[in-house]
């Protein structure tokens, strides 16, 4: 197994890094490394039909709008299932950090 630089892979593809079956040869799971800039607003999270994600916030303090509303403190997550959907902002001064952890939910599988 390789260690995968998520920090610098996010920062060279627009903030945001899937690290998943390219990475690992595996659908079972998946993790995103997120970076949003201070003010970024717009960032769409979205698991999708049979997926399931849970949102963490890493570092900052994230607004989020859409299926949860609310701030997500530093340190805090919320769970996202199927078409749920929310959107990111970071309201503060400097970077703001997030990671989701996905994977299949148990109902429903994609070929």
């Amino acid at each position: 197994m390789k260690k995968i630089d998520l920090k610098g892979m996010a920062a060279k593809s627009g903030g945001e890094y899937v690290f998943g079956s390219e990475d690992t040869g595996s659908h079972a799971c998946y993790m995103i490394y997120g970076i949003l800039k201070p003010g970024e607003k717009g960032r769409v999270v979205k698991p999708g039909k049979g997926h399931e994600e849970m949102v963490l916030a890493a570092r900052g303090k994230l607004h989020i709008a859409g299926d949860f509303s609310g701030t997500l403190e530093e340190g805090s997550a919320i769970h996202l299932a199927g078409e749920q959907a929310c959107i990111l902002e970071n309201p503060g001064t400097s970077e703001a950090l997030y990671v989701i952890a996905g994977g299949h939910a148990e109902q429903g599988h994609h070929h």
